[in-house]
């Protein structure tokens, strides 16, 4: 366990609550990358599996918190991206 990657998924985490909100208020994903998006999701995903490599340990559990976080917000991006296309 490395208190230092788990300070690093602390803060990269804690925007990712803040950013779902502004999509989900905006309706408007305007300015969001979805490459980086999947970027992200394959990192935490790689974090996710060298986990369960390397050690179990809580750690764990922010690599999949982020990775929710991350894919909902690509989720509710690809969503208005796709509803504002239409209008």
């Amino acid at each position: 366990m490395s208190v230092f990657e788990a300070a690093m998924m602390i803060c990269f985490g804690a925007s990712w609550p803040l950013a779902i909100f502004k999509t989900y208020k905006s309706k408007n994903p305007a300015g969001k990358s979805l490459a980086f998006m999947f970027l992200l999701l394959i990192g935490y995903a790689s974090g996710i599996v060298h986990k369960f490599i390397s050690g179990v340990d809580f750690v764990l559990a922010l690599y999949i918190l982020n990775f929710c976080m991350v894919a909902t917000d690509l989720s509710l991006t690809y969503y208005y991206l796709r509803k504002n296309r239409t209008i």
